[in-house]
C-alpha cells in the first residue's frame, strides 16, 4: 500500500504542476509538459509556441518559474528546458487553446469547429477530430463533434500516433469543454503494405560466336565417329535375336535325342567297379559234376 499512495501522490502532484505552468505560460501558448527525474534533479521540459515569453528579458520569467515549482510543489533543484513547437497546427494542446480563445471572442461554435479542422488537415494531419459540449445554443447542454480523415480510438495506433488536447472555454451560459484529437502524419495503419517491385534484371549484350573453318577431311571423320556411336547405340539398346530357322534345328534335334543324365561319381561305384575287374582277372574254378542216377527200367510182363 505505502508503494501505491506513492505513485498516486506523485502523479497527482504531477498533474497539479502541469495545471499551474498551464496558467502561467497561457500567453506562449502552452503545448505540454514532461517530468524527469535525474540525478542531478528534476528536469522538467516545457513545449512553447513562443519560447521567448517564457523565458523573459534576461531570463527573470523563466527564474521565478523555477523558484515557484520548486517551493510550490517540492521538487528538488528543478532546472526547465523551453522547448518550441515546429509546427504549432499539428499541436492537440495548442489548437485546443486557440478554439477556446475563439469561442470566448464570439465565435459561433459551428464555424470555430470546421475552421479548426481545416486549418489541422491542412497541415498533413492523417486525422483529426474536434468535441464541442456544453451549453451551445439553448437552456440543455449537448456535444457537437467535427472529423476528417482517420481516427482510431483504441489499440497501440491510438496509444502511439493519436495526440490528445483539452481546454476550456469561459461563457455566460457557462463553461465548454473543447477536445482535440490528431493523428500523427507520419502514422502508419496496420493494414497499409508496401509492395516491393523485382528489380530490374540487366540484359547482358550477345557475344558472336566465331565458327572455325574445318577441313573435308575433318568433317568425314566427324560423321564416321558419329555414325559408330549411333551403331554402338543401337546395339546396345536392340538385342541379338537368333534366326527362326536356327531355333528350329535346335528344338528338333533336342526332341529326338533324349538328354541323358549327367554320371556323379561315387565312392560305391568305384568300389563296385574295381571288385569286377577283379572278379574277371581270376579264373573261376571248376566245381565236380554230380554223379547221373539213372532211373530203373519198368518191367515187362
Amino acid at each position: 500500500m505505502a508503494s501505491e499512495r506513492k505513485f498516486v501522490t506523485e502523479n497527482v502532484r504531477r498533474v497539479l504542476l502541469k495545471e499551474f505552468v498551464q496558467k502561467r505560460v497561457s500567453r506562449a501558448g502552452f503545448g505540454g509538459l514532461d517530468v524527469q527525474r535525474t540525478p542531478m534533479g528534476t528536469r522538467v521540459t516545457l513545449i512553447t509556441e513562443r519560447p521567448g515569453l517564457v523565458i523573459g528579458r534576461r531570463g527573470e520569467a523563466i527564474k521565478s518559474l523555477t523558484k515557484a515549482i520548486e517551493e510550490d510543489f517540492k521538487y528538488s533543484n528543478p532546472q526547465i528546458e523551453v522547448q518550441e513547437v515546429e509546427n504549432p497546427n499539428l499541436n492537440a494542446q495548442i489548437m485546443a487553446e486557440k478554439l477556446a480563445n475563439a469561442l470566448e471572442r464570439g465565435w459561433h461554435f459551428r464555424r470555430a469547429g470546421h475552421s479548426t479542422v481545416r486549418r489541422i488537415m491542412e497541415s498533413g494531419a492523417r486525422g483529426c477530430q474536434v468535441v464541442i459540449s456544453g451549453k451551445l445554443t439553448g437552456q440543455r447542454h449537448r456535444t457537437e463533434k467535427f472529423k476528417d480523415g482517420h481516427i482510431k480510438y483504441c489499440g497501440h495506433v491510438k496509444l502511439v500516433f493519436m495526440h490528445n488536447g483539452f481546454a476550456v472555454a469561459k461563457l455566460k451560459p457557462g463553461v465548454i469543454g473543447i477536445t482535440v484529437r490528431i493523428m500523427d502524419p507520419n502514422a502508419r495503419l496496420p493494414d497499409e503494405i508496401d509492395i516491393i517491385p523485382p528489380a530490374p534484371v540487366e540484359e547482358k549484350p550477345e557475344v558472336p560466336v566465331q565458327k572455325k573453318e574445318t577441313s573435308k577431311e575433318e568433317e568425314k571423320k566427324v560423321d564416321e565417329a558419329v555414325q559408330d556411336l549411333k551403331k554402338a547405340a543401337d546395339g546396345e539398346e536392340k538385342p541379338k535375336r537368333r534366326s527362326p530357322k536356327k531355333k528350329d534345328a535346335t528344338e528338333a534335334g533336342a526332341a529326338g535325342e533324349e538328354k541323358k543324365p549327367r554320371k556323379r561319381a561315387t565312392k560305391k561305384k568305384e568300389v563296385e567297379e574295381k571288385k569286377a575287374e577283379a572278379t574277371e582277372l581270376v579264373p573261376a574254378k571248376e566245381t565236380p559234376e554230380a554223379p547221373k542216377v539213372e532211373a530203373p527200367a519198368e518191367k515187362k510182363e
